[in-house]
């Protein structure tokens, strides 16, 4: 597999993922998805298990939000290609925001997804988010700056 500076599949669903969350649009985040995906998400459950885990999910999420909105970031975004098989890897943030702009609150975390071509378009099919683990409190460690 070859390391690839330019934009990849994981780019362009990375700017989906933003653009979806943005505008709390559930079909559009679900767009980026496939039928048998499973998620290692960092809240709640275990795990999710299939499209409509993961439509109940972004439903319940943006719901919640309200009139604010949340703003995704991403950094160190690396991802590979084989065929009709990527991988990638970024840094994620989370920034809310009320509905004039006032910032709330931010969070980080890790995301490592793996996709697969459909002959159309490019489909996650499995999803893994994490942070840290601070030893002293077992708390995750939601900020790269250290903070909780």
């Amino acid at each position: 597999m070859r390391m690839n500076p330019e934009p990849t599949p994981f780019h362009q669903v990375l700017s989906a993922y933003q653009a979806a969350v943005r505008a709390k649009d559930v079909e559009a985040f679900l767009t980026m998805y496939a039928d048998d995906l499973q998620v290692f998400d960092m809240w709640g459950g275990w795990s999710l298990r299939g499209l409509e885990a993961w439509r109940e999910m972004a439903t319940e999420w943006f719901g919640a939000l309200g009139s604010d909105y949340v703003v995704v970031g991403f950094d160190e975004v690396e991802a590979s290609v084989d065929g009709a098989l990527a991988v990638g890897h970024a840094l994620l943030s989370y920034t809310a925001y009320s509905a004039d702009g006032q910032r709330l609150r931010s969070l980080d975390n890790r995301i490592t997804v793996a996709m697969r071509w459909t002959g159309e378009t490019w489909k996650v099919f499995h999803e893994h988010t994490s942070a840290p683990i601070d030893h002293e409190t077992t708390k995750a460690v939601l900020r790269r700056d250290g903070g909780g």
